[in-house]
Parts: structure tokens; sequence; C-alpha cells
């Protein structure tokens, strides 16, 4: 359903009585395009130890950042990237402020903020410690920028400026792909990530199959992926047929009927696999389903389908493929959690359980896939998108449902599907174990 106040508070009228009022006024993000700049205007580069690295600088030249070290005091920037590699103490952090402080208010909308960093070691406490803080710092930022504009944290562990995995996601979190990930801090590690031969087509020549792919996430799922470049199976229930059929033919894909709570699900997957691709580059855990109760009333079906569908049949598939010859070396797969699995909430706690245990299932799973060809697994957390489901709640819970995150309105399903397209691509191989967050920075709870 269309967000009408965020199309009322974007108009000349509407914009001028929510700014005298002081209504919330969410601004319309920018989302990828093909054909449009990585930012909207020039990128300001600065760092907490002095000069950038030269590599950092290239590397974001080459991305298509207009890079700038200097500025003027009228300048407007698309993007302000902040190297902080170098802390070590917690005097180190008054870099930020020094580098950020009155530079924010000059973002352009949908800008973008991005600190590079390290992860804590445990070598040193006072290092980790000052390391830590970066967390807390881009979180509160980002609570703090308008106009559509987010901060995210990269922690990387090469040099900033190298690394296949430093530059896939310099090109996800300064475009339009990442419009609504804020807050998030994401690990860059040394994993295998082979630079595709085409940035703009970063799938081509991958085999994927997402589950779950008749309608809404699951379907956008498989437009971006196949919009990247890669041939998509679209798998679902029988019942979901004709969906599935429009979705197919769409994206010039193929279909596979598949009940993955049955039995039988991972051997029909493998006999399929086996009967029509070389092997499979690419899977997306996104069949999912709700039974909504309080559990005080929540019956036995209620609670076991819900954990079979979302939990066990991912379990049962991964197993089904790491013992196989099915699954490719580098493979990628993403399983979708939710922000319900770091949060909770009332009435769903078979959901929660389902989605909590998703996040210890990949991050469990890591090892397993690394040493299956240096493949990944990852987690996507999506907050309150706007889908068929949500459009049916009550009018008041679903606007108030919009509007709890530092971007003042519900993400789409494409911003889901940007997100599970960039852990799927060859470039983010140093990503393995983690846990995405696509909320708009959620405001309550985790």
């Amino acid at each position: 359903m269309p967000d009408r106040y965020l199309d009322l508070v974007n108009s000349p009228l509407g914009s001028a009585v929510a700014s005298r009022v002081g209504l919330p006024r969410p601004a319309v993000l920018r989302r990828y395009q093909a054909g449009d700049p990585l930012l909207p205007g020039p990128l300001l580069l600065g760092s907490t130890s002095g000069a950038a690295p030269a590599e950092l600088v290239d590397l974001l030249k080459s991305v298509g950042a207009d890079v700038r070290d200097a500025q003027t005091d009228d300048d407007r920037w698309g993007a302000l990237v902040l190297d902080a590699t170098e802390i070590r103490t917690p005097s180190d952090l008054a870099g930020l402020r020094t580098f950020f402080a009155g530079r924010l208010r000059q973002l352009l909308p949908s800008g973008r903020v991005l600190v590079l960093g390290r992860a804590p070691d445990g070598a040193d406490i006072a290092t980790d410690a000052s390391r830590q803080a970066l967390d807390g710092v881009v979180r509160s930022i980002a609570k703090e920028l308008q106009r559509g504009a987010t901060a995210n944290l990269l922690l990387v562990d090469e040099p900033a400026g190298t690394g296949t995995s430093v530059e896939s996601a310099l090109r996800f979190f300064l475009s339009g792909k990442s419009a609504y990930v804020d807050g998030q801090p994401v690990r860059l590690g040394s994993g295998e990530a082979p630079a595709p031969a085409d940035w703009d087509h970063p799938l081509a020549g991958k085999t994927a199959l997402v589950t779950g792919a008749a309608r809404g996430i699951g379907a956008a799922i498989a437009g971006v992926l196949a919009r990247d470049g890669a041939s998509v199976i679209v798998a679902d229930l029988a019942q979901a047929g004709e969906g599935l059929a429009k979705v197919a033919n769409r994206l010039g894909g193929t279909t596979l009927h598949l009940d993955v709570a049955s039995p039988d699900a991972p051997e029909r997957l493998l006999a399929h696999l086996a009967a029509h691709t070389e092997g499979l580059d690419i899977l997306i855990h996104n069949a999912g389903i709700t039974r909504d109760k309080l559990l005080a009333n929540m019956k036995p079906d209620q609670w076991d389908s819900v954990i079979a569908v979302n939990l066990e049949s991912q379990l049962r598939i991964n197993d089904a493929l790491l013992g196989s010859r099915q699954l490719r070396d580098q493979a990628r797969v993403v399983c979708l959690s939710s922000t319900t699995g770091l949060s909770g909430n009332r009435g769903q706690t078979n959901y929660a359980a389902t989605k909590a245990g998703v996040i210890g299932l990949v991050r469990s799973a890591a090892a397993a896939f690394a040493s299956h060809g240096d493949s990944t697994i990852n987690a996507v957390a999506p907050g309150f998108i706007d889908t068929e489901m949500t459009a049916k709640m009550p009018l008041a819970t679903r606007e108030v449902a919009r509007r709890l995150s530092s971007l003042q309105q519900a993400g789409l399903p494409v911003d889901v599907a940007e997100a599970v397209a960039w852990l799927s691509s060859p470039g983010a191989g140093g990503v393995n174990g983690q846990v995405l967050r696509v909320c708009g920075q959620n405001l309550v709870g985790a």
C-alpha cells in the first residue's frame, strides 16, 4: 500500500504544514536506478590519522566517486567518508568530532556517511574499547541525519583501500542500493572475494534459487538477482503456482514447486539441481510463515508449523547441500531473519524464535561454508517493510510502525532484495556469518 503520508509531506503544501506543526517529515529515499551516478554530489574523504591512504582515494575514484580532501564553506556533500582504522586510544576518537562537526549539515538529501574502522581483536583493552566506540558513534550519527541520509560502519581486516570486499561494500553502501540500511556495522574479512567481470552485472553466469518467491519480498529478491545477471529458479508451494509462473516469466527464470517443510524437500531440491543445472551458486532462504498468537493461547500446531518452515527447513536443506556436489565453490547462502528475532514482538514468540534461530544458524555455519570452497552464509534482517501482509494491518498500527525508524518510513521489498543481492555477489566474499539489518535503523528494540 502506498505511503500517502510520505507523499503528502513531500508536496509543497504538505511540507509547509508538517514543518509548522512539527510533524515527522520523511524524505523520498534515493534508490538505485541503472545509469544513475553513485552519489548525488562529491565525496569528502578524511582520516583520523592525517591524510587518507592513497589506496583508499584511488579505490573511491575507481567506484565512481568525485573525491575531495578539502572544502569551502558552501560545499554540499554526497558522502562523508572517514578512515578511522588507526584509532588506538580514547583520545583518538576526537578525530571523529573534528571531521563530522558542522559537515553533517552539509550532506545532500540521501547522502551517505561511512566510517572505516577495525574490529576489536582482544590484543589490547584500550584499543578494543576505542574501536568498539565507533559503533556507538555511527549509530548515533544515523539518528541525527535528516533528508534520507544514512550512516554505516565498515570494519576492515585489510588496509582500508585494498581488497575486493572493500570495493564491493563501497559500491553498495554509497549507492542507492543501501537506501534502507542505516546505523549498521559490517565486518569485511579476508575471505576470497573475486571481482566480477562486470560490476553492473556481478551475478552473470551464476545460478540462484529463491524460496518463497511467488510474491512480496521473495519476488523482489528474484527480480534483483536476475537484474544483476543471475539465472533464477523461483520456488514456492504448488498452490502458489500461478503467481510463481508470473514471476518466472517476467524474469526469464524457471519454477520449482517445493514445500520446504516437507521431509523430502532436500532430496527433491538436489534432484532438481542435478537434472536442470550445473550446480547452485546462490541460495536464498526466504520462505516463511507466521501463526501469531499470545504464547498463553498458542496451539501446538501453530508453534510447530512456524518452526518447521522458518528454521528447520533451512537447517536440513543446508546440510543436504553441504553434503552434495550440487553446491558450487564460492557459493552464497542468504537467510531471511527479522528484527523481530533481535528484539522480540508481542504475540510472535514462535516467529521470533525462528528468526533468532536463523541468526544462530548463520553464525555457527559460517566455518562449514567457508571450508566448502570459500563459500559464505549470512542473514538479512528486515524491519517494517511495506508488503501485502503489512497492508492488511489496521491503519493506525501501520502508520505508527512506519515512523518508528530513523528514516521515518517503511522499507520496500526492493530494499531487502538489494541487500540480499550484495551478500550474494562474488565481491562480498569477506562477509561471512553476519546479520545485516535492513530496517531504516529501527527505534524500538535491538
